[in-house]
């Protein structure tokens, strides 16, 4: 599962590049026409390859962190293991995941200032169904 995961994620950066090639293309020759109007829209094109690139970097940095971290708590034998109930189509069972989430949370209040528990907070936003507070705890975790 992991291996298709990165398959596909190394698939759709290759898309976002071939994306940000072209449209760098484009906003260059809107910039090499030397109209006022042509170079200001060619700059503002050039705008969106750079803002891809940064949060494509962005996305992998952190995928690069989520792993080292995640191999360091297996090492440790601490690696959350997710054994929530589900549903016969794989949806986690909402009270579950809302109690693995308030003992996360608690976890995080005791200490806020370790990783690791930023990182079981992490999963179990995820596992709740917040994927913004799950990708926001798992920076936190990787400051």
């Amino acid at each position: 599962m992991m291996r298709r995961g990165l398959l596909a994620a190394l698939a759709l950066s290759a898309l976002l590049l071939v994306y940000v090639v072209a449209v760098a293309g484009r906003g260059v020759a809107l910039v090499r026409t030397g109209e006022p109007v042509g170079v200001a829209m060619g700059a503002g094109v050039l705008v969106l390859p750079v803002l891809g690139l940064w949060l494509l970097w962005r996305e992998w940095r952190l995928a690069a962190d989520v792993q080292r971290m995640a191999d360091e708590l297996a090492r440790a034998g601490a690696l959350p293991v997710d054994d929530l109930p589900r549903s016969p189509g794989g949806r986690v069972d909402r009270a579950a995941a809302d109690a693995a989430f308030a003992v996360a949370r608690d976890d995080v209040d005791r200490a806020p200032g370790e990783w690791a528990t930023w990182f079981r907070l992490g999963f179990a936003y995820d596992a709740a169904g917040d994927r913004r507070r799950a990708r926001e705890a798992l920076r936190t975790a990787a400051r």
